[in-house]
């Protein structure tokens, strides 16, 4: 892949007067009908805001959870337009539908650089179907209410979907600013990274992850493992793990990295102690043990505070960090101790340091860290590491065509 300009000029000068859709991610977590972290409409700004000052009139689409092809009240994209216009200074129409009457009457009443949203695209079936010539036909009526099309929301450019793959084909079309960015941030990650390079992975599964360990593990010059998978690995080497998360049919392939790992020289960095406790939830008591011998019947919620100086330790001299996946159960404060020294020694690396989406983004914002700490907090977690397991990303690939 080459490098992408975010938005070229000679595309902007290309728009004024004309009726721009952009695929935007903004599929924010919701609390009672309250977004609580809006980084993700914060980061669709810049492009919408540049299409805008060039006197397009801007039409947003996205989607917000998982409503099953049909409108749903619990998924309306109605609380994110509201604190999108909070954010542009601007007032933001809102269509109550997709593609039907309202979104119509909407995009026809824009002037030249206004900005309105429709409503959730996933209310259509069309849009996630699995059958090319239903998918087509919904990009088509997308179509319809546009003149060209701008690829923004990074966090679903590994789908192949309507309003992400299908779209690009009917329209002229080119690739926001956010996508652009993260495109090149995982090429730093991927070609020719600075060294020392170091991989922190979390979260709760092995699975989640074994493409991307497979893929980096010759690649990285060390590999820190923490959150719930870290029981795998430590089961794997014969180790008591209590009631700890366990997925006991990887076992194997983690014996097969560990031996990877060993022939090619890469460090793979596991916690030296733990913070257990009898049960999962606010009241519970926790206290930290060695790793090697987690007592029977606890539950290993975080890594300790030996292994979080260790992998700070680990981290302090590296030119490119990707860290993906909390070491532990950040949301309860005693749990949250692991992930918040890991983000922490990102915020010192004198290079690349890049967090890469979903619980790894609202991790560090909900311990406290601001978006600025980071060389880069990526968008799109499942977008990030197909990318990172060497996947092609249809919607990136359909851009290119």
């Amino acid at each position: 892949m080459g490098s992408h300009a975010a938005l070229a000029p000679e595309f902007l000068d290309s728009v004024a007067g004309k009726r721009v859709l952009v695929r935007s991610d903004l599929n924010v977590p919701l609390k009672d009908g309250q977004i609580t972290d809006d980084g993700r409409i914060r980061a669709s700004v810049p492009t919408i805001q540049a299409l805008a000052a060039a006197g397009a009139r801007v039409v947003v689409t996205a989607h917000l959870g998982r409503p099953d092809g049909a409108p749903d009240p619990a998924y309306s994209l109605a609380p994110v337009a509201k604190r999108l216009g909070e954010l542009l200074g601007a007032d933001v129409a809102f269509a109550t539908d997709t593609v039907g009457p309202s979104a119509q009457a909407v995009v026809a009443g824009l002037a030249d650089g206004q900005v309105a949203v429709v409503e959730n695209v996933r209310f259509n079936a069309g849009e996630t179907s699995k059958d090319d010539a239903v998918r087509g036909a919904f990009a088509a009526e997308l179509a319809r209410l546009a003149d060209a099309y701008v690829s923004d929301g990074f966090g679903v450019v590994h789908r192949k979907q309507a309003s992400v793959y299908d779209i690009a084909t009917i329209l002229p079309h080119a690739m926001g600013s956010l996508v652009a960015t993260e495109v090149d941030v995982l090429k730093r990650l991927t070609e020719n990274p600075a060294r020392p390079y170091v991989v922190a992975l979390g979260g709760s599964k092995v699975s989640d992850k074994l493409g991307v360990i497979d893929n980096l593990l010759e690649k990285a010059d060390k590999l820190i493992i923490g959150g719930g998978m870290l029981f795998t690995f430590l089961k794997a080497q014969g180790y008591e793990i209590g009631a700890s998360l366990l997925e006991e049919d990887q076992i194997p392939t983690v014996l097969d990295y560990l031996d990877r790992a060993k022939a090619s020289g890469v460090e793979i960095l596991l916690p030296t102690d733990i913070v257990v406790a009898d049960s999962f939830g606010d009241a519970a008591s926790a206290r930290v043990v060695p790793a090697t011998e987690i007592p029977a019947g606890t539950l290993g919620l975080d890594i300790g505070p030996e292994s979080g100086k260790a992998f700070a330790a680990a981290l302090a001299d590296a030119k490119t960090v990707f860290w993906n996946g909390p070491m532990g159960v950040f949301e309860i404060a005693a749990f949250a101790e692991g992930t918040r020294a890991v983000a922490e020694a990102l915020t010192k690396v004198d290079g690349l340091s890049v967090v890469g989406g979903g619980d790894s983004a609202a991790a560090v914002r909900t311990l406290g860290f601001s978006d600025d700490q980071f060389g880069h907090i990526s968008t799109g977690g499942g977008a990030s590491l197909e990318y990172l397991e060497g996947k092609t990303l249809p919607g990136i690939t359909v851009l290119e065509a």
